[in-house]
């Protein structure tokens, strides 16, 4: 189908493919992994010709259909989310919207004299559109925006009222409404919750095209992929099972590499310390050459490339009083749309609450009250005694200073500590060498996200209260975080969309109902989300298994 042969390119100094091979195949399912900067995203834009290879061949049948779900959304403004959808889906869309314009100059009184070439227009094109199904489009349109968290109130709103987040699911309903032969997802659960994660699963196992995606969410690879192509020193190696499969196969690999190295270099040095002491040796001079000769011929093998992974002390929290934060008969509305009709909930010390709920059911309110950044209509909030709250939301962000260095923000935070500490936090945080030097102006949404947990973690507060702190951060930051808060020894209070996230950290389950009646009360679990999706049958609200 689509294959890349004994490709190289690079950008200036940087290789990212030396004499590299792949292939996807009709109905496969890859998962494309790789550092950061490693050439992934160029791969995609190959594909769809946006770039070429330096040398080698990048081979795309001339008919095949590719769908490309891509981080850069352009401006979109002027038509409703459901016509927006339609319109980006491929020739059904284009169908469907000059349908609509033929209609509108069938009755437009100043069209008569045109009306037999509007009439015969008409009929082709609906001839088309009925042949191609486009009298079911609007239907799927609606199931798909459905299905990644748009309601009907939104569905009809102008696109162009919409945040960046929400623009891009419209995005990437247009891209899974096309059916393409082969579909590129660049990160498609960045702006996803656990509700439209999940369906999504579903969406990319239940279709027959071809898929090749990049994801740092280890669960939704697992269930989606059964294949990897990993970026790896310029090379693209293969390995046919999910993430996981991957992650042993590769370490199987490195050490049965790192055998056959060393059983080479012992060998080595045999022969080696042979023609040192026989070099003088007349008698031996043949058994010198030929030995000479032999080694000259070996393919040296090389130790794998370590991926470098900083690992870092947090200290442990002031402890804290035992009642940490208690909420009773707490109210908040938007206008009429109430969110929290007296909420009751009592966080103890050592507790780890994640929050579930569906979209609008009022998670990140109810975190941005516990934190002060939001006051209730009613109700009252107490925090608890000896209490360091450590809040993080995505508009932290925005409390960087853009115009210093990783470096110089750091030692600003934290002007008491050696710059040996500040370094080694920086690169448990994935900014190792010459990043930590770079302006924050500069950073990417992820790279933000990794230097304000940073900060927040080197003198931790005894209370976090996290706002799905694990937006675009890579696996390897994940896992290096899962890791840090699995020993925090605080009360949490969290929302996340990650489900390694969830298993590994939660205690506790708070799920939040919708917007009207009884499904407005809250259910709480006393137990962790493992508990919560045996008790329950679902790994999020009102989404079953």
């Amino acid at each position: 189908m689509i294959a890349f042969s004994r490709i190289s390119k690079q950008y200036g100094r940087q290789i990212l493919f030396v004499d590299a091979s792949f292939q996807l195949n009709p109905g496969e399912k890859v998962g494309l992994v790789g550092p950061n900067g490693s050439g992934k995203t160029t791969l995609f834009r190959m594909i769809v010709g946006e770039e070429t290879a330096d040398e080698g061949e990048v081979s795309v049948p001339r008919k095949l259909t590719i769908g490309y779900f891509r981080q850069d959304v352009e401006e979109m403004s002027g038509r409703s989310v459901l016509d927006e959808a339609i319109a980006g889906s491929g020739r059904l869309g284009s169908l469907h919207h000059e349908l609509e314009d033929l209609n509108q100059a069938m009755a437009d009184p100043a069209r008569t004299r045109d009306m037999d070439r509007v009439l015969a227009r008409f009929g082709e094109v609906q001839e088309e559109y009925e042949h191609l199904g486009g009298y079911a489009l609007e239907n799927r349109t609606r199931e798909i925006l459905l299905g990644l968290g748009f309601d009907d109130e939104r569905i009809g709103r102008d696109v162009g009222e919409l945040s960046g987040g929400w623009k891009m699911r419209v995005a990437m309903a247009r891209v899974l409404l096309g059916e393409p032969d082969v579909l590129l997802m660049d990160e498609p659960t960045n702006h996803l919750d656990i509700e439209s994660i999940i369906w999504l699963e579903a969406f990319l196992k239940s279709r027959a095209g071809a898929l090749l995606m990049t994801s740092h969410d280890r669960e939704f690879m697992n269930r989606t992929v059964t294949k990897i192509a990993e970026i790896d020193g310029g090379e693209i190696i293969t390995y046919s099972g999910n993430y996981d499969f991957y992650e042993r196969e590769r370490a199987l690999r490195e050490a049965n590499r790192e055998a056959a190295y060393a059983r080479q270099q012992a060998m080595l040095a045999k022969e080696q310390r042979f023609i040192e002491r026989f070099a003088a040796h007349a008698a031996k001079a043949a058994q010198v050459q030929s030995r000479v000769k032999a080694l000259e011929k070996i393919e040296k093998i090389e130790l794998p490339k370590k991926r470098r992974v900083v690992k870092f002390d947090f200290r442990a929290p002031p402890r804290s009083g035992e009642q940490v934060a208690t909420l009773e008969c707490v109210t908040k509305a938007y206008g009429r749309r109430i969110v929290h009709d007296c909420l009751t909930l009592t966080i103890r010390r050592g507790e780890r609450w994640s929050v579930m709920g569906k979209n609008g059911a009022g998670k990140s309110t109810l975190l941005k009250m516990v934190a002060g950044a939001l006051p209730p209509d009613s109700g009252t909030i107490r925090l608890g005694a000896s209490l360091k709250m450590g809040y993080f939301a995505q508009q932290a962000l925005d409390l960087l200073d853009p115009d210093l260095t990783i470096e110089e923000q750091l030692r600003k935070d934290f002007p008491h500590e050696a710059i040996g500490v500040i370094k080694n936090l920086a690169g448990a945080f994935q900014f190792s060498g010459d990043e930590i030097d770079k302006k924050i102006r500069s950073l990417s949404g992820g790279e933000k996200t990794r230097l304000v947990l940073a900060r927040m973690l080197l003198q931790p507060p005894n209370f976090l209260v996290l706002d799905e702190p694990t937006n675009h951060l890579d696996l390897a930051t994940k896992e290096m975080l899962l890791d840090a808060l699995g020993d925090f020894d605080g009360t949490m209070l969290f929302v996340s969309h990650d489900r390694a996230f969830l298993r590994g950290l939660s205690n506790r389950v708070l799920e939040l109902g919708g917007e009207s009646g009884t499904d407005r009360q809250p259910h709480v679990y006393p137990g962790s989300y493992v508990e919560y999706v045996a008790r329950t049958g679902h790994e999020a609200p009102g989404v079953h298994r």
